[in-house]
């Protein structure tokens, strides 16, 4: 059933998140997340801009002659599934080169939301939770792929494949942001990847309005330099609030 709450709600934390980064105390934690997402964003951007032409040529080559009246739409959502190919490329390469920093601002905004200071971290001891960090991201990964190339197998279905799996990648991305980001403050407590799954799904239409709105600012030019950042802080804040137990 449609809740406005779960929606205004996500909307909420996602506002929240932008407000966060701009805390005096979080300041030198967002700047390594911003400096990566620039240099990623800045590479996706430049193969997005040698290929897309390619691409699209070779999409619209299924589109069978009858069809030909819808070019114009069939176009249009062949470029959405363009984007959201060259957006998960660079969703995967953020995870898991920034995923160690994401981490830290993660536990220093629940520390900020709280008052509960985490145990003392040194940098050795920051360095010895990098593997266990990674080996999350790949977990998502093999969660993510699977489903994604499946997808991808569909577009190349005439009119299918250029009609309803678009809108069906999209909506999987949301999803799949939700669970990127609000896995930062589940993995800081030691939750399993699949607990976090569980109880994203138990609020899903919550998570998936969170993850369309990061998913929509990763387009946009400008915001997307430091929407990283915004999403850790916005899932951090659903996670004291909505998960926490």
């Amino acid at each position: 059933m449609f809740s406005q709450s779960s929606v205004s709600l996500g909307l909420q934390y996602f506002i929240q998140g932008w407000y966060l980064i701009s805390q005096k105390g979080l300041r030198r934690f967002v700047v390594m997340p911003i400096l990566i997402n620039i240099l990623l964003l800045s590479a996706t951007f430049f193969l997005l801009y040698t290929q897309t032409s390619y691409l699209i040529d070779k999409m619209m080559s299924y589109i069978p002659d009858w069809l030909s009246w819808l070019g114009g739409l069939l176009m249009a959502l062949s470029i959405l599934l363009i984007l959201i190919f060259f957006y998960f490329i660079f969703v995967t390469l953020a995870g898991f080169i920034a995923a160690p920093f994401n981490a830290l601002l993660a536990e220093k905004v629940e520390e900020m939301l709280t008052g509960e200071i985490a145990h003392s971290q040194s940098a050795m001891d920051f360095i010895r939770d990098i593997p266990r960090i990674i080996l999350r991201e790949w977990q998502k990964l093999k969660y993510s792929l699977p489903r994604l190339f499946i997808l991808f197998l569909f577009s190349f279905i005439p009119l299918l494949g250029q009609s309803a799996i678009p809108i069906l990648s999209f909506v999987f991305s949301a999803w799949l942001m939700a669970i990127q980001y609000c896995d930062y403050p589940f993995d800081n407590h030691k939750i399993t990847f699949a607990q976090m799954k569980q109880q994203l799904a138990e609020k899903k239409l919550l998570s998936c309005t969170f993850g369309i709105l990061v998913t929509c600012c990763t387009f946009i030019p400008l915001l997307n330099f430091v929407i990283i950042p915004v999403a850790v802080c916005g899932a951090t804040v659903m996670w004291v609030e909505q998960f926490k137990q």
